[in-house]
């Protein structure tokens, strides 16, 4: 099982290095003479009707509500696996990994309360500077650090997929109203279908489909952000194989949609939601208490959390060190976990000011040079480090 992680870690790092030319795209439509075509479209109204669902939603909110469930359906199987049969399934791998991104969260929640007292930032707000774009992360850890041990690999997705899904849990709930009860149980019923589902081996794979797309419109008609469908989904895709001698069922729904998810959907939701005027980033606005609050929490907050967090880990010998890592390699790690950039987008919501959403990338960009910094100073003595503690 340890080829799917490798596969799953090589596809993030490639798709990654897209993410960041479609923020640049986004940015340069929307200060173009383009600007008001972008805007217009993405801001369109467009009905989708099948059967008796009929919901009417912007363009970018399609995009936000159709096509991001899909992404945290595979956070959340690719997080089932990993603890079920993956690299975090042994107990002293999985401490590392857990910690961090416990402190990852931690870090920062302190500079948000420390924020609070002027009673500006929001629980949104919070969980955007909570969250890690690992695909991103992936991608300079891959081209700053070639070298680095494969456990700071897995370690940085493994923060990144943890506090991505507790972060989009807290945003979902703090932006959800007026929830609608019926429909909720509705959720809860094809939600309790599906795992029954589960226990059938060889199910046809058109009834989970269906299953998934029933739990996500009747969440998204709920009340509740639709990204909570696609993690209570994953929660039952079934591990098992169909038939002796088969891969998991879990492996190939994710092997199918994880390309997707990474070469399409974050890319297009980077472009419908990146673009931000450059003349509503003036001082003023960027220096209010909630954008300081993100950007502090992405470039010093999250990286202090998982980096103390992991050096706790170690120093008490509740986890083992990753082999062959250094401690300024696991330091340039926790800095690149500061990269928000997608999912922080995302859990900012749609409500989102400008100056939050050019706080995400002022943040993203620090802690994205400050990491890659970091590993590029220590890769070049990487060679005589390595062979130092050979002879040690």
């Amino acid at each position: 099982m340890r080829r799917l992680t490798l596969d799953y870690l090589r596809t993030e790092a490639g798709a990654g290095l897209l993410l960041p030319a479609a923020a640049l795209v986004a940015l340069g439509l929307a200060n173009s003479a383009y600007a008001g075509a972008y805007f217009g479209v993405l801001g369109r109204p467009e009905i989708v009707r099948v059967g008796p669902f009929a919901e009417t939603l912007t363009i970018g909110g399609w995009v936000r509500a159709l096509l991001m469930p899909i992404f945290f359906l595979v956070l959340g199987m690719q997080l089932k696996f990993e603890l079920l049969r993956g690299e975090l399934s042994n107990p002293r791998r999985l401490a590392l990994p857990l910690l961090a991104a416990l402190g990852g969260l931690a870090g920062p929640a302190v500079i948000f309360l420390g924020f609070a007292l002027a009673g500006s930032p929001r629980w949104s707000d919070w969980a955007a500077g909570s969250a890690t774009d690992g695909a991103a992360a992936l991608a300079a850890l891959t081209v700053a650090g070639a070298r680095v041990a494969p456990q700071l690999r897995m370690l940085l997705m493994s923060v990144a997929t943890v506090d991505n899904l507790a972060a989009d849990v807290v945003a979902a709930a703090a932006q959800s109203a007026g929830l609608r009860l019926p429909l909720l149980a509705a959720a809860l019923v094809v939600l309790a279908a599906l795992a029954v589902l589960s226990r059938w081996r060889r199910a046809p794979f058109l009834f989970y489909a269906v299953g998934f797309a029933l739990v996500w419109a009747v969440t998204l008609r709920s009340g509740l952000d639709p990204s909570l469908a696609g993690i209570a989904c994953a929660l039952t895709a079934p591990v098992g194989a169909r038939r002796p001698g088969q891969e998991s069922t879990l492996k190939y729904f994710m092997e199918s949609l994880h390309p997707y998810v990474a070469f399409a959907i974050l890319p297009v939701f980077l472009l419908t939601t990146a673009g931000v005027p450059l003349h509503s980033l003036h001082p003023p606005a960027l220096a209010a208490a909630a954008p300081i609050a993100v950007m502090l929490a992405l470039s010093v907050g999250k990286p202090a959390g998982v980096f103390c967090a992991g050096c706790a880990a170690l120093g008490l010998r509740w986890a083992r060190p990753p082999a062959g890592a250094a401690w300024e390699e696991l330091l340039a790690v926790a800095l690149l976990c500061g990269i928000g950039l997608t999912v922080s987008y995302y859990v900012a919501g749609p409500a989102a000011s400008a100056p939050i959403r050019g706080a995400v990338l002022i943040g993203s960009a620090a802690a994205a040079a400050a990491g890659f910094a970091l590993l590029s100073w220590t890769g070049r003595d990487r060679p005589l480090a390595a062979a130092s503690r050979r002879t040690s």
